[in-house]
C-alpha cells in the first residue's frame, strides 16, 4: 500500500528531535533551522501531561534538558509550561509543530501510553494523518493507537514495525525461520526504523535490507551521525537516514545527487 508520508524522491533524510547536534533539540529554533536548511522530515517525540496535553519531548521527566525537575506525565501543562529547554526555549507542543511547517512531514517517537489518545486526538484535529508516521519502543503503544484510528479516520496512517517486528525481521535476515512473524508483525505497517548499529556490531546488513524490501517494508535507520556510517548505509541502499549532524547528511546526500530540499517538491 502506497503512503504519501513516504513519497519522497531517493532516501529520506531526517532532522533527529530537529538536529540535536545543531543545537535545542526538540525545540522550534532546531525544528526551524532543519527546514532552512530545505529538511522535508523531522522526526520528534510524544509525552502527555498530566492534563493531557501532548508535548514535543523526548524524556519522561524534564531533568536532562531543562532548567526543571520532574516526570512530565505526573505535571499540569501550566508547570511543564514554565520549562525551558537549555534554559532559553519552551517545549513545544506537537499541534505547533504541524502547524507551523504544513508542508513539512513529521516521523513521531510515542514514549508513554499516556500520549496514545492525545496523539490521537491531535493527529485527528489537524487532519494530519497523510504527513506523519508512528512508531514507538513498545508493540503495546502502536497497537493502541492503531485500535483508535477508526475512530477518528480512514486515511492511511504510516507506522513503523514494533520491536517484535524488528526482531522477528532482524532474525529472518540472519536465516531464521520468522517468516511468518514477520508477515503479521507487518500488517498495517510501512517500514522498519531501526538503529543503524548496536555498539561496534552493525545492526543494518545487507541481508536485513534485502529481507525488509522483499516484506514491502522500508528500511530508515537511526541515529546516524558519523559520515562513514551515512555513506555505508546509503551504499547498503536503506530508504530514510535519521541524524542529529544535519549538515554533514546534507553534504552527503548532495555529492550523491540524492539531496532534494523541502521546498523543491511543493
Amino acid at each position: 500500500m502506497p503512503y504519501e508520508f513516504l513519497d519522497h524522491p531517493g532516501p529520506i533524510p531526517f532532522a533527529h528531535r530537529g538536529g540535536a547536534r545543531h543545537g535545542l533539540e526538540n525545540s522550534m529554533p532546531a525544528f526551524q533551522y532543519a527546514v532552512d536548511l530545505g529538511y522535508r522530515y523531522l522526526e520528534t517525540d510524544v509525552h502527555a501531561t498530566a492534563d493531557g496535553v501532548l508535548v514535543a519531548f523526548h524524556d519522561r521527566t524534564l531533568d536532562r534538558v531543562t532548567d526543571r525537575h520532574g516526570a512530565i506525565a505526573r505535571m499540569p501543562y501550566s508547570e511543564v509550561a514554565k520549562a525551558r529547554i537549555a534554559g532559553v526555549e519552551p517545549i513545544p507542543l506537537l499541534e505547533d509543530i504541524l502547524g507551523s511547517w504544513p508542508d513539512i512531514r513529521v516521523n513521531i517517537d510515542i514514549k508513554d501510553a499516556p500520549a496514545i489518545a492525545p496523539l490521537a486526538r491531535t493527529l485527528h484535529r489537524t487532519q494530519a494523518w497523510r504527513r506523519v508516521c508512528i512508531t514507538s519502543f513498545s508493540t503495546r503503544r502502536l497497537a493502541a493507537l492503531r485500535a483508535r484510528l477508526p475512530l477518528f479516520t480512514d486515511e492511511d496512517v504510516c507506522m513503523a514495525l514494533g520491536p517484535r517486528g524488528v526482531m522477528a525481521l532482524r532474525a529472518r535476515s540472519a536465516g531464521g525461520p520468522a517468516a511468518k512473524l514477520i508477515r503479521l508483525a507487518a500488517t498495517g505497517v510501512a517500514c522498519a526504523q531501526v538503529p543503524h548499529a548496536l555498539g561496534r556490531v552493525p545492526f543494518v546488513t545487507e541481508s536485513f535490507v534485502a529481507q525488509a524490501h522483499e516484506l514491502g517494508l522500508k528500511v530508515h535507520a537511526w541515529t546516524v551521525n558519523r559520515r562513514a556510517d551515512m555513506e555505508r548505509l546509503l551504499d547498503l541502499g536503506v530508504d530514510g537516514v535519521m541524524t542529529d549532524d544535519l549538515l554533514t547528511l546534507r553534504d552527503v546526500m548532495t555529492r550523491r545527487d540524492l539531496w532534494t530540499p523541502h521546498h523543491a517538491l511543493r
